[in-house]
């Protein structure tokens, strides 16, 4: 067996360690480790449980030490738009609030009164969400801006482990350009709009691009895992890494990356940063080797995950209580096996519907929604979870009419990676809803384009493409016809 990689790939929900090496030229995985990621109440805000997720990192190269297999590098990738704030002593400042707390309502509109809309868009091309990294800024600025005062570096999530494991800060441009601060043509810090929303320019350094060494493992974190390692950045934004593993088989195919976001679009070689683009709420967000994912967010599998919470009476932030426990545990496939029971069940939410972000109930939500709508109100499990079936597939259609608009490209197919590429009911109502078919695998894409960087790093594969064609070659790829 050759050399081995290791992708530390952190969603919102867990965290896996997966070692890839190369095989008879074909990518081999194994995942080692696998650990829960969890939100906290801290001071009034749904925070990320940092230390569990140190935790998480540590034991997942513990376990790679137990079994003898030590990873050439280290990439680490986790979701966007997150932060967190070092000292002059490099000690956090704050807690790492996460993307859903609701500190951010109203952000967009102190955003607007400095940098009109058309303009902020014009600079940096991002999708206008509460979500994200400039709203939560402003959310600190007017809460906390001794926070601020106080702190001397901003690191992204991946960022932030990054440092922990090697003692060396880097700020990476794909999970940067998710800020909304990054200009999209110049793929740098955008220092006029971070001037003129008043943030310390001191917090935005220099943007380190996927392939980049951070370093090596700290001589401490070496003491306690049992061996070194080189840490190298891939696309830190996990999108960015699943986008790399979709083995397209022309340009005329359409990505999506399915899970907690389901995020759909293609790789564009210039960003589109025109008001029709805007008016569309696309997003061009930096890629690997700069190629621009020009995608839309979609809220996602996150519906399905917290309807399945919520029957199962598992809040999603402690001190919460689900009320519709139905005193069974249900899985995703009998979620699955309820909405086929109700497939005559026909209406339909908005899923980017800004109500369905962070409710305190995602079924009242739907079930609200529907009320306010006029339609037929939702009540049994399978209704629900056809609801959302439809509202997702008919989502990804009005996403792919509108892509192709923007492109003037007319598309062929519909490429899924990621976790949702294993729904294949999700996946029968998409080809159904847009008359395209679909190409669902590989499962791993994170990873997977995670470790392709690694890969072409060390100089076992030559090129993006030549990494897309081992791909293709050595997972199952699904095709359900339209």
């Amino acid at each position: 067996m050759g050399n081995s990689y290791l992708a530390i790939d952190i969603g919102a929900s867990s965290g896996r360690h997966i070692l890839g090496h190369v095989e008879e030229g074909k990518l081999v995985l194994e995942e080692v480790y696998r650990f829960d990621n969890r939100q906290v109440s801290r001071g009034g805000h749904d925070c990320w449980d940092m230390d569990n997720l140190w935790s998480g990192i540590l034991g997942g190269l513990k376990a790679c030490r137990d079994l003898g297999k030590i990873p050439e590098t280290i990439g680490i990738d986790t979701w966007a738009v997150d932060f967190v704030l070092l000292d002059e002593a490099d000690r956090m400042v704050g807690d790492a609030v996460a993307y859903r707390d609701g500190r951010t309502k109203g952000m967009d509109e102190a955003v607007d009164a400095i940098l009109p809309p058309s303009e902020l868009y014009a600079s940096t091309g991002i999708q206008r969400m509460n979500i994200n990294t400039i709203y939560q800024l402003m959310a600190l600025k007017k809460e906390h801006p001794e926070q601020l005062e106080q702190a001397r570096s901003l690191l992204m999530i991946p960022d932030y482990f990054n440092f922990r494991l090697t003692g060396v800060k880097k700020q990476e441009y794909t999970c940067a350009t998710s800020t909304s601060l990054v200009n999209a043509a110049a793929k740098t810090w955008d220092r006029e709009i971070i001037a003129r929303l008043g943030l310390p320019d001191r917090l935005f350094g220099e943007l380190s691009v996927p392939g980049t060494v951070v370093g090596e493992l700290s001589p401490e974190i070496q003491a306690e895992v049992g061996f070194n390692a080189t840490v190298i950045l891939p696309a830190t934004h996990d999108t960015g890494s699943a986008f790399l593993a979709v083995p397209a088989r022309d340009d005329h195919a359409v990505f999506l990356s399915s899970g907690t976001w389901s995020l759909l679009g293609v790789e564009n070689e210039v960003p589109i940063t025109s008001e029709a683009s805007r008016e569309q709420n696309f997003t061009n967000e930096g890629g690997a080797w700069y190629r621009y994912r020009y995608l839309k967010n979609i809220m996602g599998l996150w519906m399905i995950q917290s309807i399945r919470r919520e029957l199962n009476g598992v809040a999603y932030v402690e001190g919460r209580v689900s009320r519709y426990a139905t005193g069974r545990t249900w899985s995703f496939p009998d979620l699955i096996e309820a909405a086929r029971g109700a497939e005559e069940f026909p209406s339909v939410v908005d899923a980017d519907d800004d109500r369905f972000l962070a409710p305190e109930s995602m079924i009242d939500a739907i079930k609200g929604y529907c009320a306010e709508s006029g339609q037929l109100v939702p009540e049994s499990v399978g209704e629900i979870m056809q609801c959302v079936y439809r509202s997702l597939a008919r989502c990804y259609r009005v996403a792919i009419e509108g892509l192709s608009l923007l492109t003037g490209k007319t598309y062929t197919s519909i490429n899924i990676v990621g976790g949702g590429c294993q729904d294949m009911y999700l996946n029968a109502m998409t080809a159904r809803a847009t008359g395209l078919p679909v190409f669902a695998g590989p499962v791993e894409g994170t990873a997977i384009g995670n470790l392709a960087v690694q890969l072409i790093a060390a100089g076992e594969v030559a090129s993006l493409q030549e990494a897309r064609d081992m791909i293709r070659a050595s997972f199952d790829i699904r095709e359900i016809p339209a």
